[in-house]
């Protein structure tokens, strides 16, 4: 699948138009809901193979942020061919009551992806827990940005950016 192709059929399936709140807090008028695309076996390929992309040889692991990366990372393993890891929004509270699930070691450098970006405060949450369990992020990269501020954000904290599509390029955003 072409980027532009990638960028049509998200369009079609994902991108909503109404009014809605974003996790933010902030107001939108419209949505981008990540999971009418992430389940698309199509589009989770493709986005795996660009992601994959991303990942340079010095990357020892995949990370994803719950729920929405999870699936993301996991494409982006088989693609890349390396081991991932899920990071929970909380620790859970049974069992191995860990905040990241899977194999990480301290000295693990990851690249994280992410579903959309909009201020960036879930994966910084997410990378947070990450370098806490002495992993070094090499970057971070999202399959939509909306341009409202997570690139600031997150380089502001120190890390590099990328995104495979923004607002812009679905044609919509401000």
């Amino acid at each position: 699948m072409t980027r532009e192709q990638l960028i049509e059929r998200i369009k079609s399936l994902a991108v909503l138009h109404g009014e809605f709140t974003l996790r933010s807090g902030k107001k939108s008028k419209y949505y981008v809901d990540k999971y009418r695309f992430e389940t698309q076996p199509d589009v989770l390929k493709a986005l795996g193979e660009l992601f994959a992309q991303h990942v340079t040889p010095d990357v020892d692991r995949i990370a994803g942020p719950e729920l929405g990366a999870v699936c993301l990372a996991a494409a982006t393993a088989m693609a890349a061919n390396k081991p991932f890891v899920m990071v929970r929004k909380t620790a859970k509270e049974y069992g191995t009551t860990k905040r990241i699930e899977g194999v990480i070691n301290p000295g693990d450098r990851v690249l994280v992806v992410e579903d959309v970006l909009t201020t960036g405060g879930a994966v910084l949450e997410a990378v947070a827990s990450l370098t806490e369990a002495g992993a070094t992020i090499v970057k971070i990269v999202g399959v939509i940005d909306r341009m409202e501020g997570a690139r600031e954000n997150i380089e502001k904290a120190g890390y590099q950016m990328d995104a495979l599509v923004t607002t812009k390029d679905l044609g919509i955003g401000g």
